[in-house]
């Protein structure tokens, strides 16, 4: 199991909430290889949900991530870029990754994603998620494959004033977002719940 997960290779396309914390996961469960996609920077307001330190404020996510995780695991392959990801730039940097997963918080660029891997790289799979804002609620969260994309998360609750992302729903969603690559990567498929 730990030879495979060390020769995947597995692409993050965002770095904050999700991003940030299933990347983590995926290093401490041996995956080898990762490609760190974002264009924006740590702020205060990112530390109450994201893997970052309050030293690391002002830097570009992608590289703060990158350092963040190599002292998990200094062996762990990284390719960090500090770039707004378009349909041509995710194809091309995410070629040769394993499984791709969707970590924005934008609509727009989510729907851009799926088109991009889905539509224009066949065989890849792509791990989103959507509805993970609020708090409570944990047994509403599943995984969700529909052919090659996997959803995690309620499908539903949207991010707003009445229900902003919180650590611990983040967290448990970017969880699953690994576990269902990790399932892909050792299984072949996406270790959908019912």
């Amino acid at each position: 199991m730990r030879a495979r997960l060390a020769r995947a290779r597995v692409g993050i396309a965002g770095c904050g909430g999700l991003g940030s914390n299933c990347a983590a996961s995926l290093a401490r469960a041996g995956v080898g290889r990762l490609v760190l996609a974002d264009f924006d920077l740590v702020s205060e307001a990112n530390l109450d949900r994201q893997f970052f330190f309050l030293d690391q404020v002002g830097e570009p996510k992608a590289l703060a991530l990158a350092e963040n995780l190599r002292r998990i695991d200094p062996a762990l392959a990284l390719d960090p870029r500090v770039l707004r990801l378009e349909a041509a730039s995710a194809l091309e940097l995410f070629a040769d990754c394993d499984v791709v997963v969707e970590a924005f918080d934008d609509a727009a660029a989510k729907a851009m994603l799926v088109e991009a891997i889905l539509g224009r790289a066949p065989g890849k799979w792509l791990v989103a998620a959507s509805g993970l804002a609020g708090y409570g609620r944990s047994g509403a969260l599943r995984v969700r494959a529909s052919g090659r994309l996997v959803l995690c998360g309620d499908l539903a609750t949207e991010v707003g004033p009445e229900s902003p992302p919180v650590a611990p729903r983040v967290g448990i969603v970017a969880n699953m977002e690994a576990n269902a690559v990790l399932s892909i990567l050792l299984d072949g498929g996406a270790g959908e719940e019912a």
